[in-house]
């Protein structure tokens, strides 16, 4: 009896329920097969979705993508199908719902999973929410893509960069967040040099104010021209050319970029020989004012 009384006052909220053409209503998958999904609506009859009126994505599978118990929202075509049922398109629901939630995509920078479904002229195509997406080859790599069918099935994480409803725009980006991510490493191995370590490395330019230096591991760092040479040089290409391989000493990486001294390699390399001379070795005052003399003038001290 308390079963048919939850049944009496189910059908009775549904008499006043009032669905109608063109409404997005949601509903309770029920049962799948080849041809179309059925849902439980809550109502007095059963809504109907064909396969057609799925997903526009062609790698949908109405079999492997959807599962009795899910939730799927889609928009009310007909009243009455001719077997009584309510006629939906989860396509048409996609297509109203969707754009907003990429607006919001975008709003936030979401990370979104995608697989590329299409090749077009200068770029690729992927489905987010049932949409169509454009990423451009510009925006599939931090490099330049020269052929664009490599990506053809392959698994990308984008962001929305452009939504365009009116136009029924949607554009993409991987690029973004490689670009995050590399510069993420690129601070995290400048964080990790410590000030007054010695590394070599290789002049790749010379500026009016300095030279700068590849240290390797894409990391690169500036000899300020006071810190090229100890004696006084008014550009850096008067001891410096792009090719040297240099000795430098790291000042400090302040602001996410490395200062280095070339300089202070040199100082420290002037101190150590004069620290390394065996002063026992000499006999007399005379002698060693002498030999120290010689010593100083050969460094140029």
């Amino acid at each position: 009896m308390e079963e048919t009384m939850k049944d009496y006052e189910k059908e009775l909220e549904a008499s006043f329920r009032k669905i109608s053409e063109g409404d997005v209503i949601s509903g309770t998958v029920i049962d799948v097969n080849e041809e179309e999904v059925t849902l439980d609506l809550k109502y007095y009859t059963q809504g109907i979705i064909k396969a057609g009126d799925m997903s526009s994505d062609p790698d949908f599978s109405i079999l492997a993508d959807v599962h009795a118990g899910d939730v799927i929202e889609a928009t009310v075509v007909k009243m009455d199908d001719g077997q009584g049922n309510i006629l939906l398109s989860k396509k048409e629901a996609t297509a109203v719902l969707a754009w907003d939630v990429l607006e919001k995509y975008m709003e936030e920078k979401t990370d979104i999973p995608v697989k590329v479904g299409g090749v077009v002229n200068a770029g690729v195509v992927a489905y987010v929410e049932g949409i169509r997406g454009f990423i451009p080859a510009s925006h599939l790599s931090l490099s330049y893509v020269e052929d664009t069918n490599e990506y053809l099935g392959k698994e990308l994480t984008v962001r929305v960069i452009t939504v365009d409803r009116e136009k029924e725009k949607l554009v993409l980006s991987a690029k973004e967040i490689l670009k995050e991510k590399a510069k993420e490493e690129h601070d995290h191995k400048i964080a990790m040099l410590v000030p007054g370590t010695v590394l070599e490395g290789t002049v790749e330019s010379l500026q009016p104010y300095g030279a700068f230096v590849d240290l390797k591991d894409g990391l690169s760092g500036l000899v300020h021209i006071s810190q090229i040479s100890q004696k006084r040089i008014k550009k850096p290409s008067e001891v410096l050319a792009v090719g040297d391989k240099v000795k430098v000493k790291v000042l400090n990486t302040n602001d996410g970029k490395i200062s280095l001294s070339i300089k202070a390699v040199a100082e420290e390399k002037q101190v150590d020989e004069v620290e390394s001379i065996d002063t026992r070795q000499f006999s007399s005052k005379e002698s060693v004012g002498t030999n120290l003399g010689d010593l100083f003038k050969k460094l140029g001290l």
